[in-house]
């Protein structure tokens, strides 16, 4: 269908209002961590003409070195101090991603080239185990942790959010790994390859866009996931979500701060994100063209 200019330039003004219908809601916050407290509800809203302060940048990051009745504020002091708290969240959703990706690639590989009795059942068990509300195991898990000393520990948290992502994972890899041809493993074995020879130079290339793929869904859970975070950690360790609702204090929400922390915590999706662009493109299309 070949396209007229005026249905050019409709279609193109249709994705600029669509993209600034999702980006908006991301600048507004944005400006919320930059602006003073008397524009935050100010009437009519100050969209794009108010005074900018880093207060809550200097707040949460304690980057600035300040002086209050003759007393120097050393950076990292505060209430509001948050840079700790984006550092655990960083290892928790690397590490967890790391973990939940290796062992579902290998466990994908197996169930997409090996067949064996049952494996229907084993699948849909595997799918099931995502379906579970977290809030029905949160409890059992708080005990079983404290019982092994992982209560407060990365570790503790790392494994939880990689089991908690294991079977979307495996189930994402194995659609991947379907999608490439089995005669590529077929003719190598004949050759004398072993399978894991196989699969280290041959499959796992061609599946590095769905691996890639998976791990920023990984990722994303991992640094958003809450309910674990909070029930498995007391006071040494805490991740972005569960010290946002640090912020609502007695005396009122301390909405700049918060918009601080939330425009921070959106830079390291899209760091990794961008890591893996070249790969996630052709992952998140792998198998959509048949033959």
């Amino acid at each position: 269908m070949v396209l007229t200019p005026a249905q050019r330039i409709l279609r193109a003004l249709v994705a600029w209002a669509v993209v600034m219908l999702f980006a908006f809601p991301i600048y507004y916050w944005i400006t919320v961590s930059i602006k003073l407290g008397r524009d935050i509800f100010a009437i009519p809203p100050k969209i794009f003409s108010f005074e900018t302060s880093a207060k809550s940048y200097e707040e949460v990051f304690g980057i600035s070195l300040g002086f209050e009745k003759g007393i120097a504020v050393l950076p990292g002091g505060g209430d509001f101090y948050m840079a700790p708290r984006l550092m655990d969240s960083i290892i928790i959703a690397v590490f967890s991603t790391a973990v939940a990706v290796l062992v579902a690639t290998l466990a994908a590989y197996a169930l997409s080239r090996m067949r064996f009795r049952g494996q229907h059942h084993f699948v849909f068990w595997i799918l099931s185990t995502r379906m579970m509300p977290p809030v029905a195991v949160a409890i059992p898990m708080f005990f079983i942790y404290k019982d092994f000393g992982l209560l407060d520990t990365y570790t503790g948290i790392v494994l939880v959010h990689a089991l908690m992502n294991m079977p979307l994972a495996v189930l994402l890899l194995k659609s991947f790994f379907d999608d490439i041809p089995k005669e590529i493993d077929e003719a190598a074995l004949i050759d004398g390859a072993s399978r894991f020879l196989i699969f280290r130079k041959l499959v796992l290339p061609m599946a590095l866009g769905g691996i890639a793929a998976t791990a920023v869904l990984c990722f994303i859970f991992s640094w958003t996931e809450f309910l674990f975070a909070l029930t498995l950690t007391q006071t040494s360790l805490k991740t972005v979500p569960v010290v946002s609702s640090t912020f609502v204090t007695s005396t009122g929400t301390a909405w700049g701060n918060m918009a601080a922390l939330g425009t921070a915590a959106m830079l390291p999706a899209f760091v990794f994100i961008l890591l893996v662009q070249k790969n996630l493109v052709r992952g998140l299309t792998l198998g959509s063209v048949k033959q």
